[in-house]
This record gives C-alpha cells, sequence and structure tokens, in this order.
C-alpha cells in the first residue's frame, strides 16, 4: 500500500499504477506458485518413474523422460525468478513464460507427432500434426502478445520519466 501511495505522490498516472499493482498482486503470485509447484513436482514424479525403473528403458523413452524433466525444472525455476521479486517486472514476466510455453509446445508437439506417424495410421498422423500446429500456433500468439504488452509498458515507463525530467 505505501507503494502505491509513494507512486500517487510522485505523480504517476492511475492508469500505470493499476497495472504495476496487478502485476504484483497476491492473486498474480499464487498464480506463479502453482505453476512452479506444478512443474516441480511433474519433474520429481517423472524423475522417480524413471530411477525406480527395474529395467533399462529404451534410450527414446529416456530422452523424453529427460526433456519432461526439464520442462518441469524451467517451469519451477521460472516461478522462483518471478516469486523472488519484489517490484514490478513490465512484463518481462510474461515473455519469459510464453517463452517457455512455446518451447515445450513445440518439442512435446514434435514428438508427439513423430510418435503418431511412427507408430499410428495415417488418420492419426494427420490429427497429431494438426493439432501440434494449433497448440504451436497458440503458444505463438501468446509469445507475440506478451512481447507487445513489455513493449506497451516500456513505452508508459519511459514517457513518464521524460515527463518527470
Amino acid at each position: 500500500m505505501s507503494e502505491q501511495n509513494s507512486a500517487a505522490r510522485r505523480g504517476v498516472p492511475e492508469t500505470l499504477e493499476c497495472v504495476l499493482a496487478a502485476e504484483t498482486s497476491l492473486r498474480s503470485r499464487m498464480r506463479y506458485l502453482a505453476a512452479g509447484l506444478a512443474g516441480g513436482c511433474a519433474a520429481v514424479l517423472i524423475a522417480v518413474l524413471w530411477v525406480t525403473e527395474p529395467q533399462p528403458l529404451p534410450a527414446r523413452t529416456q530422452v523424453a523422460f529427460a526433456g519432461l524433466i526439464a520442462i518441469g525444472l524451467a517451469w519451477a525455476g521460472f516461478a522462483g525468478w518471478v516469486l523472488s521479486r519484489r517490484r514490478p517486472l513490465f512484463a518481462r514476466d510474461r515473455v519469459l513464460g510464453a517463452l517457455i510455453a512455446f518451447a515445450a509446445t513445440v518439442a512435446t508437439s514434435a514428438g508427439g507427432t513423430a510418435l503418431a506417424v511412427a507408430r499410428g495410421t495415417m488418420v492419426e498422423a494427420l490429427v497429431a500434426a494438426l493439432v501440434s500446429v494449433a497448440l504451436v500456433t497458440a503458444a505463438g500468439f501468446a509469445l507475440v502478445r506478451a512481447r507487445s504488452r513489455r513493449r506497451e509498458l516500456l513505452r508508459r515507463r519511459d514517457a513518464l520519466q521524460q515527463e518527470a525530467d
């Protein structure tokens, strides 16, 4: 609350103040906590399954497990980074989150499509490819939108700095 009062005293417009308050709100931080816990728990669960397998797994399964563990750890690390910051990130967190989502979507879509092509019929492979294209497109759109939002916040910040000078 004191940050908002000091921002009002310095003449920060209410719209920017609301945007920055939303970025540091409890609801936002809880979403990052949930994402981090989900990623960390998934990584640990897959690692435990991998380590406790009685027989060596095929190489492609080991690669898949390693990739899924990396994705889970990326989400957990990302959430830890965001939660350790006490100031507005000017949507840098959204860009990084969208980048992780895009990379994870591309990797899992490529793996799923390759698996469908290798094991399924032509119809299954086509369905997997279409779903993959839709998911990668959605993740790409989220990344473009996050970058646009960051640029807008930085423009607002720079305009305010120029007004203050």
